[in-house]
């Protein structure tokens, strides 16, 4: 085959968008069709006489040498891909078809540009799998690194953001943050801290890149000039409202960002904002089964699991642990006389003093009505659940004013301690609930008050 230059039928080849090329035994071009300059960068004669094998991805050189020693040995090669480095860097897939000319000593091929093709599957299989990630993952932290992840593999996103915006106290939380210059985005005046701000305030995505021509006031600096980092934020909506965004940064002068980059990264948001808000409902039901709803102590079940887990340490070590049963003396009567309402404001003034009774290693539950349990995790003598008893019994005999009524209550508090009174669940909680209506008869009260 002649060189490009005197090749009659080029001015043919010249007219097929698929390029043709010529490799000698040695490898180098000896002939480009004109589609080569379009996919690769290069003009033709900056390809003639260069090693094909230059041209080629690194990771792909291997087994593109591979495949030219079988075409040689007279095995054609039919849709064949590998990768190419364009003359700007960029990669582009390739592919080929090709076969040898005894006749000529040369490799003659096909070469079809498939990258968008490619990035197209990527993308699909990218947000495939961030659909089906965002539906089985319980943890949003590895949601979250998953996702940044597989928005990598078609998108610039070296640095990449998820905010949460908690309307009821107004403020900006950041589960998940990658950015080498922006270690702290919840920091005031941080670049990052202002999109997402800015994102969620509007509702609507925003594309910052240098060549985008109506750049958001406050923002012109960042895309300044060509070497400028893209950015993309996108908010996470959902049925409720905004409750977030996601915001990626690109490379300084690197690829840039586009309205299609833009769409995909919506779609994306509108999967990662379903599964946090079912996280977020998955706690809150938890939440729900395990706290009370008036107080927001520990109930009965969550106490059981605590407690369950201390005796277990307490066996293991040779501790000790001590549980103290509480019932308000005259609960009722403040009912009667005040109204639930108030009944309900002594609760929580109740449960708010015995947390700050014990410390916070321990456990205060209400399991019902007026009645309440401390667990006293690892103390060092029987000593110690009698002194938190008697702090109890001083902090909460001192008199409350409730919605303009005054209220004294005075308590009846059990103490059972571990080994002593039993080393089971059971024999505890029957141990503290028999002492505390022991301490209750003591006062000469019917039990029922």
């Amino acid at each position: 085959m002649a060189t490009r230059n005197s090749a009659p039928q080029a001015s043919y080849l010249d007219l097929l968008l698929d390029a043709v090329c010529a490799v000698d035994k040695q490898g180098r071009f000896v002939f480009v069709s004109a589609a080569c300059e379009r996919i690769f960068g290069y003009t033709p004669d900056e390809l003639i006489g260069q090693p094909m094998i230059d041209l080629v991805h690194p990771a792909d050189r291997q087994r593109t040498l591979d495949a030219a020693r079988e075409i040689m040995g007279g095995e054609p090669k039919l849709n064949f891909e590998n990768r190419y480095l364009r003359k700007d860097g960029r990669v582009v897939h390739i592919l080929w078809s090709a076969r040898w000319s005894e006749v000529d000593q040369l490799r003659i091929a096909v070469a079809r540009d498939i990258t968008e093709r490619k990035e197209a599957e990527a993308r699909q299989a990218a947000l495939y799998a961030i659909s089906e990630a965002a539906h089985v993952t319980e943890d949003l932290l590895a949601l979250f690194q998953r996702i940044h992840l597989l928005i990598g593999e078609w998108l610039p996103a070296l640095n990449f953001s998820v905010a949460l915006y908690d309307e009821h106290c107004g403020q900006l939380d950041f589960p998940y943050h990658v950015d080498d210059h922006e270690l702290q985005p919840e920091q005031p005046g941080t670049i990052t801290g202002r999109l997402c701000a800015e994102v969620i305030r509007s509702g609507q995505p925003i594309l910052l890149t240098p060549e985008l021509a109506n750049v958001p006031e406050g923002y012109e600096a960042l895309v300044a000039n060509q070497q400028s980092s893209c950015w993309l934020g996108v908010p996470l909506s959902s049925q409720n409202g905004t409750i977030g965004a996601l915001i990626v940064k690109s490379v300084p002068g690197g690829e840039r960002y586009t309205e299609q980059d833009k769409e995909l990264l919506q779609y994306v948001c509108a999967q990662v904002a379903t599964a946090i808000e079912r996280k977020q409902l998955h706690a809150r039901l938890q939440r729900m089964a395990q706290y009370d709803q008036l107080t927001q102590l520990p109930n009965r079940e969550l106490l059981r699991e605590r407690l369950k887990a201390s005796l277990v340490l307490a066996r293991a070590d040779g501790g000790r642990m001590a549980l103290l049963y509480i019932d308000l003396d005259r609960f009722k009567e403040v009912n009667d006389t005040h109204g639930h309402a108030v009944g309900d404001m002594l609760l929580q003034a109740v449960a708010n003093r015995l947390t700050h009774c014990v410390r916070e290693t321990d456990t205060v539950a209400r399991i019902g009505g007026d009645e309440f349990v401390v667990l006293l995790h690892s103390i060092h003598a029987c000593e110690d659940a009698g002194n938190v008893a008697e702090k109890v019994r001083q902090v909460l005999s001192q008199p409350l004013r409730l919605d303009g009524h005054s209220v004294n209550i005075q308590p009846s508090i059990g103490v059972a301690h571990y080994p002593e009174h039993g080393t089971e669940e059971h024999q505890l909680f029957r141990h503290a609930d028999e002492a505390m209506y022991s301490a209750k008869r003591q006062r000469h009260l019917p039990p029922d008050t």
